[in-house]
């Protein structure tokens, strides 16, 4: 697969499925990508062979960089909004749904949906350099959709000092200790092997002791169904501000 053109590849092996997701411009989240992602999401919660998924991105920088600016632009009624921002609900949604545990592998940078997309995985382990950032209000939306992700992993106090200081990076030692990361390491190759040590291990463990499990998990999120979709539809209201045109507009000539 050529590393300029966006993709989402999946692969199952020894009962563990890998699903790496790319686009060229920092691994930003175009629509496609977001119903690709949810799709073979779940997918692989329904596939038998599969006991674990391991989440990844292509590339060695960032490991999301959140919804696609050029999307967003484009983005003319309140209707195109909420089907764009959707897309998050329906990854997050996938996630929570999926009875396998989700392991995200996040080797760089996560910003806005990025960092729902670490929150939401039931698992994640960071290289060092994995730093974090939501940065919807610094472009007039707000973290509405992944912020009851960010919450629930990270407590509502993390959550409100990463939504309130939207232009700041928040280190990855700081998200580990609030929570989002569950391990740390300084090399890229640390974070592989602690990541197949983890996938190796759960694909040997019992498929119906882990979805008992990850129910117990995510217990008192059965409203998100609903829930994520209204916070969508905040989004998809604001995004069409000449504020948040003004400010992705100012974003994209730096």
């Amino acid at each position: 697969m050529s590393n300029t053109s966006a993709y989402v590849n999946t692969n199952t092996a020894n009962h563990i499925t890998t699903i790496e997701f790319f686009h060229p411009q920092s691994n930003s989240l175009p629509a496609a990508i977001l119903e690709k992602l949810a799709h073979e999401i779940e997918a692989a919660g329904k596939l038998a062979e599969s006991r674990v998924i391991v989440l990844k991105s292509g590339g060695s920088k960032a490991f999301c960089a959140g919804a696609s600016f050029d999307e967003l632009v484009q983005i003319s009624s309140e209707q195109e909004g909420l089907g764009f921002f959707s897309g998050f609900a329906k990854v997050i949604n996938a996630i929570r749904c999926c009875p396998k545990f989700v392991i995200a592998r996040i080797q760089g940078k996560c910003v806005g949906g990025g960092v729902g997309l670490a929150a939401a995985a039931d698992y994640a382990i960071a290289l060092q350099t994995a730093d974090i950032k939501l940065s919807e209000l610094a472009v007039g939306i707000g973290p509405f959709v992944v912020g009851p992700a960010v919450e629930r992993k990270m407590g509502n106090s993390a959550f409100t000092a990463l939504a309130i200081d939207a232009s700041s990076w928040r280190s990855c030692s700081w998200a580990y200790q609030h929570g989002l990361f569950a391990e740390v390491y300084d090399d890229i190759e640390k974070v592989d092997e602690a990541v197949n040590r983890l996938a190796v291990t759960l694909s040997q463990s019992s498929p119906e002791a882990m979805a008992e499990l990850k129910t117990v998990f995510w217990k008192g999120t059965e409203n998100w169904g609903t829930l994520l979709t209204e916070r969508a539809a905040i989004s998809g209201k604001l995004v069409l501000s000449d504020f948040t045109r003004d400010a992705i507009a100012a974003f994209k000539s730096k």
